[in-house]
């Protein structure tokens, strides 16, 4: 399902289909309409590059460059969050749902095995 318009599924309510519902306020409103999913994977790319370089120059073992000071962690992850929320409207994608299940599956997999690595003390 490729939704080059704004007519996003009425999911269940949730915050993260709250985000989706703004999303696509947005490019309603803004954006006149949604990118084709593969110019967003794409840019979705393009967004998680930048979150990676602030990791590596910040937090990692590469200098951090004058010009990359300035670069602030939350709006990039917040580009990555846009990018994904315009992916699961264009793919008829319940992320709350997806989320909810996700979780769920985590949790069962991994209740003991975090407790029980040395590595994580």
């Amino acid at each position: 399902m490729d939704r080059k318009t704004s007519e996003v599924p009425r999911y269940e309510q949730g915050p993260v289909n709250d985000l989706c519902r703004e999303v696509d306020a947005w490019i309603t409103t803004t954006g006149v309409r949604y990118f084709d999913p593969l110019t967003n994977m794409a840019m979705l790319t393009e967004e998680v590059g930048e979150v990676a370089r602030i990791m590596a120059r910040r937090y990692g073992q590469q200098s951090e460059k004058e010009s990359d000071k300035a670069k602030d962690l939350g709006e990039e992850l917040a580009d990555v969050l846009f990018v994904v929320l315009c992916l699961a409207n264009q793919t008829g994608t319940d992320l709350q749902a997806a989320w909810e299940s996700r979780m769920l599956k985590k949790t069962a997999r991994d209740a003991d095995r975090h407790r029980e690595n040395p590595k994580l003390r």
